[in-house]
């Protein structure tokens, strides 16, 4: 069968591997292809690799990687390579391609339509999501939405769609391409601070409070905002305050509506944030990605994950499986479902409280041993149970079952 699986990437990420990486602009489509899977962002080649040599063919398309797939065009004789949309030249890889099977990792309805329109050899939608659920109108046109997250595949179903759930893998083919030197960081957290509800709400709170206690390396996006962006937002604090007390005071909202910034803040549904916890601002490091996240990930004596808020009861993110898939050890929060993934305090370490997790982080760090028999039992439980090779016999299931019903 063939799948063609559509996505993103950070345009942080792929801004800094065509920066650092200039010459690679006038490479061709496959060297540049190659060149940004082996770096492991994401999901990579994970699937197609997975997949393969169960009997499908894969066509792995990064929409917004521009250059990769502007070269495409070029390779291809697509007219005006240089200025066709980006959603255009993915419609003419999926009609040269043909496929059976559409995996939609992007929220834009607007193409989603154009493709199921366009290309007739499509006769299985798969869709993509979190733990969050992504606020769009693809859903509808979407035929099986898999998620690693299982309140999230109950909520989708509640909604009235078809959603099955399917955990995040570790790819082996990483730990060939890591260097393994001394331990140089204590203890690492990697990963967003996303200030909103549903978000990383509880991650920001547990994060401040451990900067005080530990000596935690945080490795965030949230790094690359400065003080700019928190004085934009202080401002649309204050206009959203002096809105809702002049009309405490007995002025109407329609006439307060009248003066445009009052409009548009009358319409947040509450009290605007900071995006960065300024108690944190001290402690950030930027982001890591790929390869290089994997490295600090190794490099690390402990590594910190915190779920969103979106995940309240059960373990389902990527970090579980990409910080014991390189022998690391894992600090986690207790989740009910845990425990049929790893072997709690022998493969990985939980807390349910952040003092908790300051006394397990701190024990960890002064018994070396101890913590280093849980890594690399962690990391063997996951090279034995938790691959992307293990993964795509389950999709591959899925898959097959769709297309019976």
């Amino acid at each position: 069968m063939k799948l063609v699986h559509i996505t993103t990437a950070y345009d942080d990420y792929l801004n800094r591997m065509y920066e650092k990486n200039t010459e690679l602009i006038n490479k061709s489509y496959k060297e540049q292809k190659v060149f940004l899977d082996y770096d492991c962002f994401g999901w990579a080649d994970f699937w197609s690799n997975a997949l393969e040599p169960l009997g499908y063919q894969v066509l792995d398309i990064t929409l917004n990687a521009e250059q990769m797939q502007r070269q495409w065009a070029l390779e291809n004789d697509v007219s005006n390579p240089e200025s066709i949309k980006l959603e255009e030249i993915v419609l003419k890889q999926l009609n040269d391609f043909q496929p059976e099977i559409l995996w939609y990792d992007h929220h834009d309805p607007n193409l989603l339509k154009e493709i199921r329109s366009q290309i007739p050899s499509i006769n299985l939608v798969l869709g993509w999501s979190g733990s969050a659920i992504p606020q769009t109108s693809i859903w509808k046109d979407i035929d099986l939405i898999l998620s690693c997250a299982p309140e999230s595949v109950e909520k989708l179903k509640t909604l009235g769609f078809n959603a099955t759930h399917l955990h995040h893998g570790f790819e082996p083919r990483i730990n060939n391409r890591l260097k393994e030197v001394p331990k140089t960081i204590d203890f690492s957290f990697i990963g967003q601070i996303v200030r909103a509800s549903e978000f990383h709400l509880y991650r920001d709170y547990i994060l401040e409070k451990l900067a005080k206690e530990t000596h935690i390396q945080i490795y965030t996006s949230s790094a690359n905002l400065n003080e700019f962006a928190n004085m934009k937002t202080f401002i649309w604090i204050k206009i959203y305050e002096i809105f809702h007390k002049l009309n405490k005071m007995g002025i109407s909202r329609s006439q307060l509506e009248k003066i445009p910034v009052f409009k548009k803040v009358s319409q947040f549904p509450s009290k605007p944030i900071l995006p960065v916890n300024k108690k944190l601002i001290p402690f950030l490091k930027p982001a890591v990605f790929g390869l290089e996240m994997y490295q600090t990930i190794l490099d690390s004596k402990i590594t910190l994950n915190i779920h969103a808020d979106s995940s309240p009861t059960h373990a389902s993110n990527m970090r579980l499986f990409e910080t014991t898939g390189v022998g690391t050890c894992l600090l986690t929060d207790w989740k009910e479902n845990l425990s049929e993934l790893f072997e709690i305090d022998r493969e990985v370490v939980t807390y349910k409280s952040v003092d908790e997790c300051i006394e397990k982080a701190k024990w960890l760090l002064e018994h070396p041993q101890e913590r280093e028999i849980i890594a690399k039992a962690g990391k063997a439980r996951t090279l034995k149970d938790h691959t992307f090779a293990q993964r795509a016999i389950q999709l591959d299931e899925i898959i097959r079952k769709a297309f019976s019903t």
